[in-house]
């Protein structure tokens, strides 16, 4: 496997991601956060059935079903209902902000568990994606800067925290399956815990209505996701988690370039300085030998394997 691939796969999800956000400001108004999500996900669930039941059987021990499953509903039910609180009454630019701190605080929580090196070089990329997000979002961050920190702001940081520790605590499981069955598994527990709260908003008790433009976002945002996931599994697969969740500021960048382009959205100058931050950052956060903290991730008896 070339070094590249895992970290064109991190990248590709960071884009995905960003997509995904514009397709969603622009049916979010047709339906509720929580049937968005379930449908987000079942259409997910549907792209990846026929590629695990293709593919060579992997059978998931028992003992880590659970685990995994929980994982999946960390990734997509708990982090996108604390975002979704926040967003209630945090502003998107200033949540787009604090979200991007999910590198940082995936670095400091791999290095706590000694699966990555906090190195100063790593630290710094990941640091200057952060100001990358910042200066694209321009004059929407600065306009809601002033406004006071409260419980929206703890609940996208929440958000952050969540998706940075199911992203470490992939690792173990990564090594013992492909990501093809770990990605369906994950996902299709999302869909039974988010049907849980689209049921609460009365989600089922009525029959659903889209527009023609309306049907055709949720089944990009639904077949990207399910894709946009696996990459996702993959690069963590094979890379450290740092290297992979550090491409996520690719994500705010396109939704804010997509928004210019296709909701007319403005478009501001500050948005290709903070391009330019970001790659900056996405440079010395990927810089150096690919195994850079993989190899502290491996159960100590493929160590052992390795070395013999």
């Amino acid at each position: 496997m070339r070094p590249a691939w895992p970290l064109l796969a991190a990248a590709a999800t960071g884009v995905q991601v960003g997509a995904a956000i514009v397709a969603t400001r622009f049916v979010i108004g047709e339906t509720t956060p929580a049937a968005l999500a379930l449908l987000r996900y079942a259409i997910g669930v549907l792209i990846l059935l026929p590629a695990v039941l293709l593919a060579p059987r992997t059978p998931i021990a028992r003992r880590d079903l659970v685990p995994i499953a929980l994982l999946g509903i960390g990734q997509f039910g708990i982090l996108i209902a604390l975002l979704n609180f926040g967003l209630q009454t945090v502003p998107a630019a200033r949540a787009a902000l604090v979200f991007s701190t999910f590198p940082l605080l995936t670095l400091v929580l791999a290095a706590l568990l000694g699966h990555e090196r906090l190195t100063m070089r790593k630290t710094i990329g990941v640091l200057l994606t952060i100001a990358g997000v910042g200066i694209a979002l321009g004059e929407r961050f600065v306009a809601t800067a002033a406004l006071p920190v409260g419980v929206g702001d703890a609940a996208v940081l929440a958000s952050a925290l969540t998706g940075a520790a199911c992203s470490v605590l992939y690792r173990p499981y990564l090594r013992r399956y492909p990501a093809l069955p770990v990605s369906a598994l994950a996902m299709l527990a999302s869909v039974a815990f988010l049907a849980l709260f689209a049921t609460a908003e009365g989600f089922f008790a009525q029959p659903i209505r889209f527009t023609h433009g309306g049907w055709l976002a949720i089944v990009f945002i639904g077949v990207s996701s399910g894709v946009g996931y696996f990459l996702w599994l993959y690069a963590l697969r094979h890379a450290a988690a740092t290297r992979v969740t550090v491409f996520l500021a690719l994500s705010p960048v396109t939704a804010a370039a997509l928004g210019a382009l296709l909701l007319a959205e403005t478009i501001t100058p500050g948005l290709a300085a903070g391009v330019l931050c970001v790659a900056a950052g996405l440079w010395l956060a990927t810089r150096g030998p690919s195994s850079d903290g993989v190899d502290a991730g491996r159960q100590p008896d493929e160590r052992a394997a390795r070395n013999r």
